[in-house]
């Protein structure tokens, strides 16, 4: 730990360690400095001026972002002529600033509007015409008013050294500056919004949320991202029924404010006109709404006939449902229609990870080893468009810690532009490619790994038995696609596994082989869309699927039962890291239901007993069975999430590494349910590509 410092803030004897700026010291202490150009965890820029402060033996007035703490240092932070010469820089500031305030989608958030209330002057001595330039759209989601932005350049870093985008500069001088994107007339970058959310005026704006409401007119629910597998919290801003933005302000989860397009934008595919608010049913080859009670009694009388004659049943589950709704179907399948054939797309092979590492529960990183890891090395994944929350950990790690990342892609990827090495390989040749850098590894304090679909089965154990050899710690990450892809695995959405990757006996069919399979008698899809990728082999199968949408799988079936969204259901996922979080209902879709209470209706229906489907429930039931998942339950019930270990030993399974297929998502896609968002295919980038430069 660095030498601490004593120092005295406003009469307050405070110890700070060495090299800490005097607004972080005076922050940590409670004492609040104002400024708008600084930012934590971002390169300094001292334009603003309003975090100057008074400091004994020192001739003028400091600014506090730039300036380190010193032995025996006297600060005043609230002096008269502290105090002055804030009222004078929001003089300036509102020169040519708009009186915008009762229209401005920042009213009531503004930083500006703070300090001029705790700061400002009564009346303005400035008589000239305020300068005036027209507002602009940069993309569907970012309206920029250069007369509110008071050039704190917030919003060029945030993009520069958070996103590694770098699609925002400044054109002119003086009062004629502009924030502009480097592109001239339009954004050419990840489309995040990350710089509206950092901007402390009313400069950028949201295309989804202005002039729609005010922050009290809603409620605020915290919720996490249904889209990939980082986890990232959403704080779902809901009026009524809908839901009207997402953003993480607060910091509150793993992802502090950082989310992605699909975190802070996509939440509309809920109200596509295409959503399904009623049960379908085919009557003569055309579907017909029915009622909830007519659509599940068909479902259950249909599962009991099969069952009775010794029928043939396949299930394909989700990587999108709840941790819940995942152990009660897979409960369902084997103890209420006895049966093991059961699965789900898998992306990564998380069970090879398991087997590799024996029980070593200190093997498997937590999102925060990410940040903080001396080293880090990404095989076969384009981390930026796959998995964006990981993306900018690695590159604040850079930043703030100077880790070191290696990089074996087979194309140019953004880690390419701070890595200690970046490798270029074919596809199967990454553990070659890996073995040239050995000597680099081992050499290193420490090591996380983080690897794609491109290391599976028995690779899988030959990367393992890499790391052992460096003679350092290692840490993996086994990557998955989908918001609860690590959940479905834990769950035992698995036909040779069940929950806590205990193997089971009689081994069922995998999803492939059920899709294949010509006697199926029925197939069950619970919001999955298996046939975008396979065929359905059985003709004369009965399907039944739970879905939000007409997707391929849903037109064929013989019953849709219209299901809640993610952000419209509570219960628990798992993140790629095996952190575990709890969702929270925000809006609400009117004939829909939790794909849950979908199924107890349907056990119900069919006279079995599987428990009670309400999501509390059946998360108790999973902490006492399944391996890992005995979690503290305040620790996710306060919105924070909570490390599982499903390591005890090795997993008797044969590898399947022709089932592991990620896929390739960009920050645009998201598989079947990125296409009804409008806000992610609006866009100029929709719909990406990876490895590009």
């Amino acid at each position: 730990m660095a030498d601490l410092v004593n120092l005295t803030i406003n009469g307050r004897a405070i110890q700070a360690p060495a090299g800490t700026l005097v607004i972080d010291a005076a922050k940590k202490a409670g004492i609040e400095i104002p400024a708008f150009c600084y930012y934590e965890g971002y390169s300094l820029q001292a334009a603003c001026r309003m975090c100057l402060v008074e400091v004994e033996k020192m001739p003028k007035l400091q600014a506090a972002c730039t300036l380190p703490v010193g032995e025996g240092m006297v600060v005043r932070t609230e002096s008269a002529p502290v105090v002055k010469t804030r009222k004078s820089m929001l003089e300036f500031l509102l020169a040519n600033h708009p009186l915008d305030c009762p229209v401005c989608d920042k009213g009531g958030e503004c930083e500006l509007q703070d300090m001029s209330f705790r700061y400002g002057v009564g009346e303005s001595r400035f008589t000239e015409m305020k300068h005036h330039v027209d507002e602009k759209q940069w993309s569907p989601v970012v309206f920029y008013d250069g007369p509110r932005c008071i050039l704190c350049y917030r919003c060029v870093r945030v993009c520069n050294e958070g996103m590694g985008v770098g699609a925002l500069g400044i054109i002119n001088r003086g009062e004629q500056s502009l924030i502009t994107p480097n592109a001239e007339d339009h954004l050419d970058c990840d489309e995040c919004g990350m710089c509206i959310d950092i901007c402390p005026v009313g400069a950028l704006t949201s295309g989804t949320y202005r002039y729609r409401t005010r922050p009290w007119e809603m409620k605020h629910v915290g919720s996490i991202c249904a889209f990939c597998s980082d986890g990232c919290k959403t704080t779902l801003g809901v009026r009524g029924h809908e839901i009207i933005r997402g953003n993480n302000r607060d910091r509150s989860g793993i992802n502090g404010e950082f989310l992605c397009m699909k975190g802070r934008y996509a939440f509309d595919f809920i109200e596509h006109p295409a959503r399904l608010t009623s049960p379908l049913m085919k009557v003569n080859g055309k579907f017909e709404e029915v009622s909830w009670s007519k659509a599940l009694e068909a479902a259950a009388k249909k599962f009991a006939e099969v069952k009775s004659r010794g029928g043939k049943f396949g299930i394909a589950g989700s990587t999108k449902t709840t941790n819940e709704e995942n152990f009660y179907l897979q409960k369902f399948a084997r103890e209420g229609l006895g049966t093991n054939n059961i699965d789900h797309h898998r992306s990564g092979d998380v069970v090879a990870l398991v087997d590799a590492l024996d029980g070593r529960a200190d093997a498997l990183a937590a999102m925060a080893d990410v940040y903080t890891m001396t080293a880090s090395l990404v095989i076969g994944s384009d981390l930026a468009q796959e998995h964006p929350l990981i993306a900018f950990q690695l590159r604040a790690n850079n930043r703030h810690h100077h880790g070191n990342t290696y990089a074996v892609t087979k194309g140019p990827v953004r880690e390419d532009k701070y890595a200690a090495a970046s490798v270029r390989c074919e596809e199967g040749k990454e553990l070659e490619a890996v073995e040239g850098l050995r000597e680099q590894l081992s050499k290193e304090k420490e090591l996380l790994v983080v690897f794609g679909d491109a290391i599976k089965g028995e690779a899988v154990g030959k990367l393992v038995a890499f790391g052992d050899s460096l003679g350092i710690p290692v840490k993996y990450i086994c990557l998955v696609d989908y918001s609860n892809s690590r959940g479905a695995m834990d769950m035992g959405l698995l036909p040779d596994l069940g929950p806590g990757y205990v193997p089971v006996d009689n081994p069922g069919m995998t999803l492939p082989e059920m899709m294949a399979a010509r006697d199926l008698d029925v197939l069950w899809v619970v919001g999955a869309n298996p046939l975008a990728r396979h065929e359905l082999g059985s003709s004369g199968a009965f399907v039944v699927a739970q879905e939000m949408f007409l997707t391929e799988t849903a037109k064929r079936a013989d019953i849709v039962l219209p299901a809640s969204a993610a952000y419209e259901k509570s219960g628990t996922v798992t993140n790629v890291t095996g952190e575990c979080q709890k969702l929270h209902a925000a809006g609400r879709t009117m004939g829909t239901k939790p794909d849950l209470e979908i199924l107890g209706l349907i056990a119900k229906g069919m006279g079995l007993n599987l428990g009670i489907w309400s999501s509390s429930n059946v998360f108790e039931e999973i902490r006492k069975s399944v391996r890992g998942y005995n979690i503290p339950l305040p620790i996710i019930a306060t919105g924070q999430a909570a490390q599982t270990n499903p390591l005890s030993g090795r997993v008797r399974v044969t590898p399947r590494p022709d089932l592991i297929q990620s896929a390739g998502n960009t920050l645009f896609t998201s598989g079947s349910l990125g296409r009804y968002s409008k806000k992610l295919t609006s866009v100029l980038e929709h719909p990406g590509q990876l490895y590009r430069p």
